[in-house]
């Protein structure tokens, strides 16, 4: 049964770091963690234009940095991996790399500074969820978006073979639909499913997974 670490940088007073912080899932979170009433410390490169709101600490930098992400990481109770990318073209040909890159530096800013848990996101199609699409999926899937997935699939694993109480989440297809808190939580690999769920119920569930200490040392997969 999951449960939640408590140490000394786990209090519950701590605030959580949520890296990407300004868009799409990131900025979901912390909306929804402040909603609850939880300290927020806000990680993007643009942090600096965030709106200044009770319980969020704004920290600008760049995830790839090791002494950007210390500073974010330091005395936090726990760090919701959001980050993401702008599509553009060149995703089909380009190789991508920031999500291993920042993750690699991640685990280990996070050792050195004792913050042991990660909630991280990647998407429906990287690691052990790749062999749940059907064979339509995985060519339209590779096409367009292979070579970000590649790279999420390396982010996985770093995370697997890492000391920290990890959960890595799996979002299938996003909307810009509202909270509702009617999504499926699918542990098991034989119910991994392509799907919708909005950016909002995912953010629900990723502070939940802190708070709550869910999942820990799972890989899932959240649809409607």
């Amino acid at each position: 049964m999951s449960h939640e670490i408590n140490t000394p940088h786990t209090k519950t007073d701590a605030p959580i770091v949520v890296l990407g912080a300004t868009s799409g899932i990131g900025a979901c979170a912390v909306e929804e963690a402040l909603r609850q009433g939880l300290s927020v410390r806000g990680f993007a490169r643009s942090a600096e234009k965030m709106a200044k709101r009770d319980g969020l600490e704004p920290v600008a930098g760049d995830a790839r940095d090791p002494d950007d992400l210390a500073r974010a990481v330091q005395g936090a109770r726990a760090v919701i991996y959001a980050l993401g990318i702008k599509e553009r073209p060149a995703m089909l040909w380009e190789q991508e790399s920031l999500f291993s890159q920042s993750t690699e530096v991640l685990v280990d800013v996070m050792a050195t500074a004792g913050v042991t848990r990660l909630v991280a996101v990647t998407g429906f199609g990287a690691g052990r969820s790749r062999a749940a699409m059907s064979s339509v999926e995985k060519l339209g899937h590779g096409l367009i978006l292979g070579r970000v997935y590649a790279d999420k699939s390396r982010q996985e694993e770093l995370i697997m073979n890492s000391t920290l109480d990890w959960t890595i989440a799996r979002p299938v297809i996003l909307t810009k639909g509202p909270r509702t808190g009617r999504y499926r939580v699918l542990g098991q690999p034989a119910d991994w499913r392509n799907g919708l769920i909005s950016r909002s119920d995912v953010a629900e569930y990723l502070v939940r997974s802190v708070v709550e200490g869910l999942n820990i040392h799972e890989d899932i997969v959240l649809a409607r």
